[in-house]
């Protein structure tokens, strides 16, 4: 929703639509604008390889790109993801565990496309982690990879 603001001043005119909520911007000019303003943010252009990036990454933070229901709980040894993936079976889906990243995407064949991402605050160890589908219903248990020191003592000559 829009208010007008008329701003008059010394040889600067004009009414100008502000938002009633939040930040606004009020540009002056010497006389009342003939063409439409423009926006005070262009559009962004269509870019391929921002927006591959962004869903391989961030897909399933953004709301509007995923909607598959998932829950993640944080245990003492593992993480525990799961993920509703209802009318696929085990062998459509690809699961990639990289450090701290697990990403989840259906394969070409799969009546659905699943796609989503996601970023745990320690390391995931691959070879102690599990998965299982069940009842739609895919669940991961994602260990921990414990942090090792590499601190070395180094004695003073």
């Amino acid at each position: 929703m829009h208010a007008a603001i008329t701003v008059r001043a010394a040889k600067c005119r004009g009414i100008f639509p502000v938002p009633t909520s939040g930040v606004f911007h009020v540009l002056f000019a010497r006389h009342p604008p003939r063409l439409p303003l423009p926006a005070p943010y262009p559009a962004l252009t269509n870019n391929g390889a921002l927006d591959k990036f962004l869903d391989d990454t961030l897909g399933s933070l953004s709301g509007a790109r995923s909607t598959h229901a998932a829950t993640v709980e944080d245990g003492d040894q593992a993480y525990t993801l799961q993920l509703d993936v209802p009318g696929l079976a085990k062998e459509q889906l690809d699961i990639g565990i990289e450090g701290d990243v697990v990403r989840i995407a259906s394969k070409a064949e799969a009546p659905r496309t699943v796609k989503a991402a996601w970023r745990f605050p320690l390391e995931i160890d691959a070879a102690a982690s599990a998965a299982k589908l069940e009842n739609g219903v895919l669940t991961l248990t994602l260990a921990k990879k414990i942090p090792v020191s590499n601190v070395t003592q180094l004695t003073i000559d």
